[in-house]
C-alpha cells in the first residue's frame, strides 16, 4: 500500500511542478521540486524492497512448509497408495507444481494487488482530472476484460495438460535410471532413448502451443495501451487548448495512463500465474486430500511392557481387488520369546503375514495381537518400533554402510553398528571397502552385492535391539556357510526376543521351536521339523524337492 502511495504520489507533485513553474520559475522553487522528486524516488525505493522482500520472503516459508507436509503425507501413505501412483508423476507434483504454488503466493498476489491497488486510485484520480477525458482513456478496458477471460480459461487447461505430460517424463526417467541394469542387459538403451526422445517431442510441441497462445496476450495488452495513449493525446490536447485543464493535469493524467499500462500487461502474467497455479494445486490437493488408509485410530494407545507375545486369530485377509483371498482362517500362537518358522510355496501369504503384524495391510478387527492388544489399537509408530524387520526386498539408502545399518538408530555408538555387523557376518568384508564402514553404497545399494544388501539389512534389523524379530526370507542370497555363520550370531540375538522366520531353506528353520506350514493362504501344516518330517505331508514334499535341487547343482 505504502509503495502504490509514493508510487501515484509522484505524478501529482509533477503536475503542482508543472503548473507553478508556469506561474513563476525560481531557483528556490526548482530546487524544492527536484528535493521532492528525488525524496519520492528514494522514499518508493525503499518501500518496493519491504514490498518484495517481505512477499517473496513469506512465499518461500510457505513453500517450505507446504513442501515439508507434503513429504510428510507422503510417508503416512500405505503401500497400496504406492502401488496406484507412479513415483515420477509424484516427484513432478512435489517439485514443478509446489513451485508453480509458490509463484502464486508471492510474485502473483504481490503483482495482483499492486495492479488492483494502482488501478483503483490511479483512476480514481483521473476521474478528478477529467471524467470526460479518463471515459475516453478507459474505452478499450471492456476489451481487455473480455481477452484475460478467454484467452486464460485456454491457458488453464493447456498448462494442466503440460503438467501432467511432465510427470509421464519424469516417472519414465525414474524407471530407467532404477532399472539400468536391466535396460543394459536386454540391449534396450536405444529403444528407451527413442520413447524417451517421443515425450519429449510431444511436451515441446505443448508448450510451443502454450506459448503461442500466452504471447498473444502482450502485443495485445501494447496495443490497448497505445490506443488509449492516442486518445488521450488527440482528446487531452484538445482540452488543454481550450483551457479546460491545465498543462500539469494534462501530464500528471499521461502519467497515471502510463502507470495503467504496466498492471493490464501484468494482468495477463498474473492470470497466467494463477491459472498454472490452480493447475498445479489441483494436482498437489489431489495427494493432500488423500487420508491415509491406515493411521492411528482415535484413543490409540503405547504398547505396555514389552514382552512379544503374538496371536492370530482366525485371520482372513484379501488384497483390494484381488480375486482370491491371499489368507484364510489362519491362526497362530507365538508366546514371547520362541522362534517360529513359516514356510509355503511361493504365493502362500508368507511375507503378507508380517506385513499384516507390521500394520503395512492393515488387518481385520479383532485377528492380530501383540501382547493381548490388537495392533489397530496401538499408535503405528509405538508398534512399529517395537519390530526389527527384514523384508524380502532389501532397500539401501545412498548413504553410507554405517548409516544404513544405523537407519533407525540415529544416537548409535560406532561399537554398536560394527556388533550388528558381526552379527550379519558383514564386518570383515566391510573392512576390506576402502573407506570401511564410511564407504557410500550408492542409490538402493548399487556397489553391494545381492547377499551384501541382505546381510546390511539384517545388521539394520539386529541394531533395533526389537522385541520382536520378523525374518523375511533374509538368507535367499548367501551361500551355505555364510548362512550358517550368520545363523549361529543369530541364534543367539533371538533367544532373548520373539522371531518369525520365512525361509525356503530347510537349514534355516529347521532348529525352529514350530513350524508352520502354509498353503494357498491356510495353515496346512504344523509342527517341529522331525516331527513334520515324519508326517510325510507338504513340509516333508518340500524338504525333499530342496534335496533334490541341491543335488542337482552339486552334479
Amino acid at each position: 500500500m505504502l509503495t502504490n502511495a509514493v508510487g501515484l504520489a509522484a505524478p501529482w507533485v509533477l503536475k503542482k511542478v508543472i503548473d507553478g513553474l508556469t506561474v513563476s520559475v525560481t531557483a528556490d522553487k526548482l530546487g524544492r521540486y527536484a528535493l521532492w522528486i528525488v525524496a519520492i524516488g528514494i522514499v518508493g525505493g525503499i518501500f518496493r524492497y519491504l514490498m518484495r522482500s517481505i512477499i517473496i520472503g513469506v512465499s518461500r516459508k510457505i513453500e517450505y512448509d507446504l513442501r515439508n507436509d507434503f513429504f510428510a503425507h507422503l510417508l503416512t501413505q500405505p503401500q497400496s497408495f504406492y502401488q496406484a501412483r507412479q513415483t515420477g508423476d509424484l516427484m513432478s507434483r512435489a517439485t514443478s507444481d509446489m513451485n508453480a504454488v509458490r509463484m502464486v503466493l508471492g510474485p502473483g498476489i504481490m503483482q495482483g494487488l499492486n495492479t488492483i491497488v494502482l488501478g483503483v486510485v490511479a483512476v480514481a484520480l483521473m476521474l478528478y482530472i477529467s471524467p470526460r477525458l479518463t471515459l475516453f482513456a478507459l474505452l478499450p478496458l471492456p476489451l481487455l476484460s473480455f481477452s484475460v477471460s478467454a484467452i486464460g480459461q485456454r491457458i488453464h487447461a493447456r498448462f494442466e495438460d503440460i503438467q501432467s505430460h511432465f510427470a509421464r517424463i519424469s516417472a519414465m526417467a525414474q524407471e530407467n535410471l532404477s532399472g539400468v541394469r536391466v535396460v543394459r542387459a536386454y540391449a534396450q538403451e536405444e529403444a528407451q532413448i527413442a520413447r524417451f526422445g517421443a515425450l519429449n517431442d510431444e511436451y515441446v510441441k505443448k508448450n510451443a502451443s502454450l506459448i503461442r497462445l500466452w504471447s498473444m496476450f502482450y502485443p495485445a495488452m501494447g496495443l490497448l495501451a497505445a490506443t488509449g495513449t492516442v486518445i488521450v493525446l488527440w482528446l487531452g490536447g484538445t482540452l488543454v487548448i481550450e483551457k479546460q485543464i491545465s498543462l500539469g493535469e494534462f501530464v500528471a493524467f499521461n502519467s497515471y495512463l502510463a502507470m495503467l499500462t504496466w498492471p493490464m500487461i501484468a494482468l495477463g502474467w498474473v492470470v497466467n500465474l494463477f491459472q498454472r497455479g490452480a493447475a498445479s494445486w489441483s494436482r498437489l490437493r489431489s495427494v493432500i486430500d488423500t487420508p491415509p488408509a491406515i493411521a492411528d485410530r482415535p484413543g490409540a494407545v503405547d504398547p505396555p511392557a514389552a514382552k512379544g507375545a503374538i496371536e492370530i486369530r482366525n485371520l482372513t485377509f484379501r488384497y483390494p481387488g484381488a480375486a482370491r483371498d491371499a489368507l484364510t482362517g489362519v491362526s497362530i500362537s507365538v508366546p514371547a520369546g520362541r522362534t517360529v518358522a513359516i514356510v509355503g510355496h511361493t504365493g502362500a501369504g508368507k511375507s503378507t503375514l508380517f506385513q499384516l503384524l507390521l500394520r503395512l495391510h492393515e488387518p481385520p478387527p479383532g485377528t492380530v495381537f501383540v501382547d493381548g492388544v490388537d495392533v489397530r489399537d496401538y499408535r503405528l509408530a509405538a508398534l512399529r518400533r517395537r519390530f526389527g524387520y527384514v523384508p524380502q526386498e532389501t532397500f539401501l539408502f545412498s548413504t553410507t554402510l554405517a548409516g544404513n545399518i544405523a537407519f533407525g538408530v540415529p544416537s548409535a555408538a560406532d561399537d554398536e553398528i560394527h556388533a550388528a555387523a558381526r552379527v550379519a557376518h558383514l564386518e570383515g568384508e566391510i573392512a576390506s571397502f576402502p573407506k570401511g564402514f564410511a564407504t557410500v553404497v550408492g542409490e538402493r545399494g548399487i556397489t553391494l552385492s545381492g547377499g551384501q544388501k541382505q546381510r546390511t539389512a539384517i545388521a539394520r534389523a539386529v541394531l533395533r535391539k526389537p522385541t520382536i524379530l520378523l525374518l523375511d526370507d533374509c538368507l535367499s542370497s548367501v551361500d551355505t556357510y555364510t548362512e550358517e555363520a550368520i545363523l549361529r550370531e543369530l541364534t543367539q540375538v533371538m533367544e532373548s526376543r520373539t522371531s518369525l522366520l520365512v525361509s525356503h531353506r530347510v537349514s534355516t528353520v529347521r532348529h525352529a521351536d514350530e513350524i508352520i506350514v502354509l498353503d494357498e493362504g491356510r495353515i496346512v501344516e504344523r509342527g517341529t521339523h522331525d516331527a513334520l518330517l515324519a508326517a510325510r505331508g507338504v513340509y516333508a514334499e518340500l524338504v525333499r524337492l530342496q534335496q533334490l535341487e541341491e543335488e542337482l547343482e552339486a552334479s
